[in-house]
C-alpha cells in the first residue's frame, strides 16, 4: 500500500491558461518535453512561467529505469529539423537559461550525442546570450560521444548518478555507479570551463552516510552543482517510496554540500535537475563576469 503524502509535499495548481500555451507550442514543433513525459510535478509551476525542459531524440526511451515514467521501446526517428525548432521555440518562449536532455538511444551509433551538439550550435546562433545546459545519458561511457557534447560548448553539462551506489542495480539496472562518475569527471577534461552537475534522488532507502559519500564522490572529482530532491513513484508499476524525506534533512544535506564546497547546491523535496536552474546560470554567469573583469 502506498504512504499517505505529507503535507510539505503537497503544492497549489497555477492558471492553466499558460500551460496551454507552452504545450501548444511544444506540440506545433513537434516537439517533446521531459516535463510532461517523465511526470514531473513542477511541470505547472514551470510551465506558467514559460519554462520547460526540451527532450531531444524522440519521447520513448531505449532504457527501462525503475524509477522513470518515461515511455520504453524502439527510438523514434531522429528528427533532423529538431536542433532548429528547439532554438526557435526557446526564442519565442523568451528564455535565457535552456535545458535539453533525451531519452537513452542505445540504438543508435553515436548515442545521439550529435544530436546534442547540433541543438546546441542552434541555441548559440539564434539567442546568443542563452546559457545551455544538457543533461544527457551516459553514452555507455564513451568518450568520443562525451567530447561530441563538451566541443559544441554548452555551458553546463548535466548528468545524474540519480542514486546511492548500493541501489544502481535496482534504481537504474543499465547504468553504473562509477561510469557516471567518470563521465563527470571527462567533461572536465575535455574542457575544463564547463560547469559540470550531477541530481540525486531521496527516499529509495539510501541512509545519511551513503548520501554524504555520493557528495563527497562528486565533489572529489570536480562536480560543481548538484540537485537533490524526493522521488515521487510516477506509477504503481515503478519502484515504491520508501520514506518521505522531511524538509529539515534536505537543509541539513544542502549545509553539507556548501561544506563540502560545490559552487551550488539545491536540495529541497520539490527540487529536479532542471527546477529552477537559472539559479545557477545567473551565479554562473556572475563569476565568468567577475572572472572576465579580473582578467582586464
Amino acid at each position: 500500500m502506498s504512504q499517505p503524502l505529507p503535507e510539505w509535499l503537497k503544492i497549489r495548481i497555477p492558471r492553466p491558461d499558460t500551460i496551454q500555451e507552452v504545450q501548444q507550442m511544444m506540440r506545433d514543433k513537434n516537439l517533446h518535453t521531459v516535463c510532461e513525459s517523465a511526470r514531473c510535478p513542477n511541470l505547472p509551476e514551470c510551465w506558467s512561467k514559460k519554462t520547460a525542459t526540451f527532450m531531444i531524440l524522440g519521447d520513448t526511451c531505449t532504457r527501462s529505469c525503475g524509477f522513470c515514467a518515461i515511455k520504453v521501446g524502439r527510438g523514434l526517428e531522429i528528427d533532423p529539423f529538431e536542433p532548429l525548432n528547439v532554438a526557435m521555440t526557446a526564442k519565442k518562449m523568451g528564455m535565457n537559461h535552456v535545458v535539453v536532455t533525451s531519452v537513452a538511444r542505445d540504438d543508435v551509433p553515436d548515442q545521439g550525442a550529435g544530436q546534442f551538439a547540433k541543438t546546441i550550435e542552434q541555441l548559440h546562433k539564434h539567442l546568443p546570450h542563452v546559457i545551455v545546459e544538457v543533461l544527457t545519458p551516459d553514452f555507455k561511457g564513451r568518450e568520443d560521444c562525451c567530447r561530441t557534447v563538451c566541443e559544441a560548448h554548452p555551458e553546463i553539462y548535466n548528468h545524474n548518478i540519480e542514486t546511492i551506489e548500493r541501489l544502481h542495480m535496482i534504481v537504474r539496472p543499465q547504468a553504473k555507479y562509477a561510469r557516471t562518475m567518470r563521465l563527470l569527471e571527462m567533461v572536465k577534461e575535455v574542457d575544463p570551463t564547463i560547469y559540470t552537475k550531477s541530481g540525486l534522488m531521496l527516499g529509495l532507502g539510501e541512509t545519511r552516510d551513503e548520501v554524504v559519500k555520493t557528495l563527497q564522490d562528486l565533489r572529489n572529482i570536480g562536480v560543481d552543482a548538484v540537485t537533490i530532491g524526493q522521488y515521487l513513484r510516477p506509477t504503481m508499476k515503478h519502484l515504491p517510496v520508501v520514506r518521505y524525506i522531511h524538509p529539515d534533512e534536505f537543509t541539513e544535506y544542502e549545509k553539507i554540500g556548501e561544506e563540502m564546497g560545490f559552487a551550488f547546491i539545491a536540495s529541497g523535496p520539490f527540487i529536479r535537475s532542471s527546477y529552477n536552474a537559472i539559479a545557477f546560470s545567473e551565479k554562473v554567469m556572475a563569476e565568468r563576469l567577475e572572472a572576465a573583469r579580473s582578467a582586464s
